[in-house]
């Protein structure tokens, strides 16, 4: 059993962050797999099927960012699932737009997200795919630019970047994460 797992922001006035790409992510990867992302369980929302024949659960935290790893470490407790089969997926400031990277394992890279996560497993050993949002100047504010909604233009191109993701995320399951990374990297 695999618990694959979108970072993001609960409510409406996130729906298409930055921040939420994770969200939007496990959203086509539970609209291509028939599964319905709605049971409430440990703060967060979960639905459950299979990806190239593996079981997995797709889970949505709605804790928000920084208490994600609250959600993710009660499912995993509840589902008995050890690190190795967590996928976390999250924006990443530092990658261009559209950029996906995949890693066995790492840090947070300032990720808010990840830092829960980590802390509440008190590990780095979970896989995770990360979507750039890397803005094409500086910005002053980070905090504003990754809760601002995706500029138009830039809506357009999400659908290919989250269709490369949910490909990167099946071959994962299918030939493991060394193989995706030697591909989708």
């Amino acid at each position: 059993m695999h618990l694959i797992v979108g970072l993001g922001n609960p409510g409406i006035e996130y729906e298409w962050s930055r921040h939420n790409l994770g969200f939007l992510l496990v959203d086509k990867l539970a609209s291509d797999s028939a599964v319905a992302v709605k049971r409430r369980e440990c703060q967060a929302l979960v639905g459950s099927g299979a990806i190239e024949g593996a079981r997995i659960r797709l889970v949505k935290p709605q804790t928000f960012m920084n208490l994600s790893g609250e959600a993710v470490n009660c499912l995993m407790k509840k589902y008995d699932i050890s690190p190795e089969s967590l996928i976390v997926i999250s924006d990443d400031l530092a990658l261009p737009f559209g950029t996906i990277r995949l890693r066995a394992h790492g840090t947070a890279g300032g990720h808010n997200g990840l830092k829960s996560i980590i802390a509440a497993l008190a590990t780095t050993e979970f896989a995770r795919l990360r979507i750039g949002i890397g803005p094409e100047h500086p910005v002053d504010n980070t905090r504003n630019f990754v809760l601002d909604q995706i500029p138009r233009p830039q809506q357009k191109e999400v659908a290919s970047v989250l269709e490369r993701g949910a490909e990167a995320l099946r071959c994962v399951l299918r030939d493991g994460i060394g193989k995706a990374m030697s591909l989708y990297n």
